[in-house]
């Protein structure tokens, strides 16, 4: 649904974005992630029709967004990191208007607009200016006139912006609930967000792609062992050596000692479950065992890393 192949854009001497390939399958959810500066807007107006590349091709529902821009337009919803409305209207005949000009009937008009209202929960401000509106509430009318023409596409950058955290988890399950209908790219600083409505990422950071694919693919390749935290009353170099000597274990690290008890982060080979050897190691040294928990890998800690990746790897070359 979405094809972007070596996609670069050049502001004079300085790369924006340099060589960006990646694609979103019919009705999947995105998350396209990266630092500030590292080019996230910039793909995204690029791929709104918003402003042209410099090089590179990206096809849109089968139609060249260069060559065929209106026909793509037609095809998706765009929501700007800052959302561009019209302050003297009202919610309402701004949204009339908006389908209006996406095309949708006269008939079908009044119907779409009360969807998206409900949909993003503006219906009770419907009658009141937009200059008047605080900037949760102006998010959630950009959001609506993004879905009003039940685009194939939705292009969203930081739709969750400004929102309370009620409306941002309100949002969350409005976007998820497009899953299937609709094609979805999501550009946002809350990784939590991504974890908890996108199916994959692409990840994107000095203006190049570094990593895309399916958050549990991603997590598998930049964190290849399974973790647990551990709490024992014991000898606190004692009970690291003796967790460190499990056959599969790869690093234990120490958390602290509070009053006798040592916490500790345990590694192992991901898919080889250590826990029972912790157990029993405990039991047979009489330490106690207060605390045996498996830890999960958050989407944050695969981003830091990729990223910090890079980084180490840029500064490294001479």
């Amino acid at each position: 649904m979405i094809e972007v192949e070596r996609l670069t854009k050049s502001y004079g001497p300085l790369t924006a974005i340099r060589d960006v390939s990646f694609s979103v399958a019919p009705g999947e959810i995105v998350g396209f992630l990266g630092p500030n500066g590292a080019g996230k807007s910039t793909t995204m107006r690029i791929l709104a029709c918003f402003m042209p590349a410099s090089s590179g091709t990206v096809r849109i529902a089968g139609y060249d967004v260069f060559r065929e821009s209106l026909k793509v337009r037609k095809r998706i919803g765009y929501l700007p990191e800052n959302v561009p409305l019209y302050v003297d209207l009202r919610v309402a005949p701004y949204l009339d208007f908006v389908a209006e000009v996406k095309g949708v009937g006269r008939a079908e008009r009044r119907r779409r607009v009360a969807e998206a209202m409900e949909r993003c929960l503006i219906t009770d401000v419907q009658h009141r200016l937009i200059g008047r509106l605080s900037k949760g509430y102006r998010q959630r009318v950009g959001l609506a006139q993004a879905i009003i023409g039940d685009p194939e596409v939705l292009i969203l950058d930081e739709p969750t912006l400004g929102l309370d955290p009620k409306q941002i988890t309100e949002i969350r399950s409005l976007i998820k609930s497009l899953a299937g209908r609709h094609t979805v790219i999501l550009s946002t600083h809350i990784l939590p967000e991504v974890s908890m409505v996108c199916s994959g990422v692409v990840i994107i950071n000095q203006g190049s792609i570094v990593a895309q694919g399916p958050i549990d693919t991603l997590v598998d390749q930049f964190f290849p062992t399974a973790r647990l935290e551990v709490e024992i009353a014991g000898p606190p170099a004692a009970v690291h050596d003796g967790m460190r000597a499990i056959p599969g274990v790869v690093a234990v690290e120490g958390l602290g000692v509070t009053d006798g008890v040592g916490r500790f982060v345990v590694e192992s080979a991901r898919g080889r479950d250590v826990r029972g050897e912790i157990f029993a190691l405990a039991a047979q040294q009489r330490w106690s065992l207060l605390e045996l928990k498996r830890v999960g890998t958050t989407l944050e800690e695969v981003f830091i890393r990729i990223v910090a990746g890079e980084q180490a790897a840029d500064e490294a070359r001479p």
